[in-house]
């Protein structure tokens, strides 16, 4: 089997390389959540529904009303009065 099988000039990793810009995570959606996003897809006739989530992310984060900086702020602010 050896004869059959060299592993000596092998790589180990992927063996399609993540593209740039992106980083591979793992993390734990709710069902009806991956769900709408895939049926997005299929009413749009294709796409990815990964894609989909990146945008929905973008969109929420470009809309967001306060940076996350003063929003820490602000409660630490409330706090520190609450406990004064």
């Amino acid at each position: 089997m050896k004869r059959e099988y060299d592993f000596s000039k092998a790589k180990r990793g992927p063996v399609i390389p993540v593209p740039k810009g992106k980083t591979r995570i793992t993390i734990r959606l709710d069902e009806d959540v991956i769900a709408w996003f895939r049926n997005q897809v299929d009413k749009a006739a294709g796409g990815n529904y990964q894609s989909l989530i990146n945008d929905a992310l973008r969109q929420f984060i470009a809309h967001a009303r306060e940076p996350l900086e003063e929003t820490l702020r602000r409660v630490v602010r409330e706090e520190i009065r609450r406990a004064g």
